[in-house]
């Protein structure tokens, strides 16, 4: 099999030289229409963390849940902000 392939390809020069030269050519010009974006995205990266603690107050939830989640994120390297926000939810 592999010998055949190889005596197809010398005996069709051209025709090889000929595929070459076309996906150099197509690779040239699928290089030159890739996207390049001028300005990158910088933005930081973010991170929700969301807790649920049915039947209790949202003070209770930010004494007992927020507040000690947020004492524990403030001790990761390389932390610019932490924002946090406690949400009643309501049932009806």
């Amino acid at each position: 099999m592999l010998r055949a392939l190889v005596d197809f390809a010398l005996r069709n020069r051209w025709l090889i030289l000929g595929g070459t030269v076309v996906l150099i050519a197509w690779g040239i010009v699928s290089f030159r229409n890739l996207p390049i974006e001028a300005y990158p995205d910088v933005a930081n990266n973010y991170v929700q963390i969301i807790t649920q603690w049915p039947g209790h107050s949202a003070e209770e939830i930010e004494r007992q849940v927020t507040v000690p989640i947020e004492i524990q994120m403030a001790g990761i390297p390389h932390l610019e902000h932490l924002r946090s926000t406690t949400l009643a939810a309501c049932r009806a």
